[in-house]
């Protein structure tokens, strides 16, 4: 075992690859470098088109389809199956159970007592004693009749070809057998080692020639070739990856300085201001005097409709007569309890709290 690893030695290169691998490199660099740009320029745009676009499409597709279309679904198939099941018991309505009663009613009786029950008496009373008379004529004398004739047609139509096979045919068959294994097959096997030697000499001899010194020279070369384009097209594609990712890095910063930082600057120190002072000078006071305007309309529409029922009220007294009814009074206020304390704490807003008085002291 050896202690120390043996440092692998690269094969030599030849000429050829030497002499073709700078010229290779350059021009696959100047057509490879624009492609790569392009390509990762296509790759950022379809990471922002699925960051931006493709991704809230899918979860609002999503969305659609468990809250519209899941509930439609699932409500047609109800529907479906309501209607195929009164389809079903329609169809064995119609179709199935009357052709049942049919069969188990009218078919079957009169199959089995109508034919049936005929049939077997008219097996046992006639057509036994028939085929029992059918079958002695059969064994008794058609039988020997059939085995004379068989005897006398084979002795007048197989016999002779049997003796003509045997004591003709076979004989002059085993001549010819003969003949074909003794100057028949020679003379086969000389004419196909000639023809073999032909082809050898002809055909593969110049095959093999042409490839061994011609194709194979020339598919090494091309080899050569091609292992140089595949390193040049690698070293080339991951060049122009790291140019485009530095050209990327460029951008970014210069998005970042001339757009990211001013609009955030502009951001913190202008527009965030005047928002607060539009929210706390302008919109507040609005939004109070909006809700002090509504609540004054709120009482005089409820003032105006007081008065307007009891206008209705007088008047229809007035026509039809009868007692004054008695006005509602409002219920004396209830002060809180605070459990001992004074602090006052209003519960409904604009009505001024009762005064407070803990439960001890209440009696």
């Amino acid at each position: 075992m050896e202690l120390e690893k043996r440092e692998q030695h690269a094969e030599p290169e030849g000429c050829p690859a030497v002499a073709i691998r700078i010229p290779v490199r350059i021009v696959v660099l100047v057509f490879v470098v624009p492609v790569r740009m392009l390509w990762d320029v296509l790759v950022v745009c379809g990471r922002a088109l699925d960051r931006v676009l493709l991704r809230p499409l899918g979860r609002a597709l999503v969305w659609a389809y468990e809250t519209l279309l899941a509930p439609v679904g699932r409500g047609i198939a109800w529907l479906a199956g309501a209607v195929a099941a009164g389809a079903w018991w329609l169809c064995r309505a119609l179709f199935y159970w009357p052709w049942l009663a049919l069969w188990r009613y009218v078919v079957v009786p009169v199959a089995i007592y109508g034919v049936a029950v005929p049939l077997g008496w008219l097996y046992r009373t006639l057509l036994t004693p028939v085929g029992h008379g059918l079958a002695w004529l059969y064994a008794r004398l058609l039988t020997p009749l059939g085995r004379g004739v068989g005897l006398l047609l084979w002795a007048v139509l197989v016999w002779p070809w049997i003796a003509l096979y045997r004591w003709v045919l076979t004989p002059v068959g085993h001549g010819l057998a003969w003949l074909y294994a003794s100057a028949l097959a020679p003379a086969a096997r000389g004419v196909w080692t000639a023809l073999v030697w032909l082809a050898r000499v002809f055909l593969v001899a110049p095959v093999v020639f042409l490839y061994r010194w011609i194709l194979a020279p020339v598919g090494r070369l091309l080899a050569v070739v091609g292992r140089e384009i595949a390193d040049a097209v690698g070293m080339a594609w991951r060049a122009a990856g790291r140019l485009s990712r530095a050209v990327g890095r460029a951008l970014k910063w210069l998005a970042r300085n001339l757009l990211g930082r001013p609009a955030a600057w502009f951001y913190r120190n202008v527009c965030t201001p005047v928002g607060h002072l539009a929210r706390d000078r302008v919109w507040a006071p609005a939004r109070r005097a909006a809700a002090e305007a509504g609540r004054a309309a709120r009482g005089a529409l409820a003032s105006a409709r007081e008065t307007v029922r009891r206008a209705r009220r007088d008047a229809w007294r007035a026509l039809v007569g009868g007692s004054r009814e008695t006005r509602a009074v409002e219920p004396a206020p209830v002060r809180a309890r605070n459990l001992g304390g004074t602090q006052h704490i209003p519960t409904v807003p604009g009505v001024a709290p009762g005064p407070e008085i803990s439960l001890h002291k209440r009696g």
